[in-house]
């Protein structure tokens, strides 16, 4: 099976304008973690949060996703 990613954002994240916006930049984040990290067979899903998704560093957030795609492979 392939791997999957779904990506939602709820309305507490704030307007569309704003859920979009996090949304695109969890797109970039796996983007550039999930082939490296990710492992086929698996379904992710990844959860925008009001306010830390849309201005969290970009590099930290992609840290932040390394981190736990290592520690859910790990247990």
């Amino acid at each position: 099976a392939p791997m999957r990613v779904g990506f939602t954002c709820s309305k507490k994240v704030g307007n569309a304008v704003a859920r979009n916006r996090a949304k695109r930049r969890l797109r970039e984040a796996a983007r550039a973690v999930l082939p490296e990290l990710g492992r086929v067979g698996y379904d992710y899903v990844l959860i925008g949060r009001f306010e830390s998704t849309a201005s969290r560093d970009f590099e930290a957030l992609k840290g932040d996703l390394a981190y736990a795609l290592e520690k859910v492979h790990s247990a």
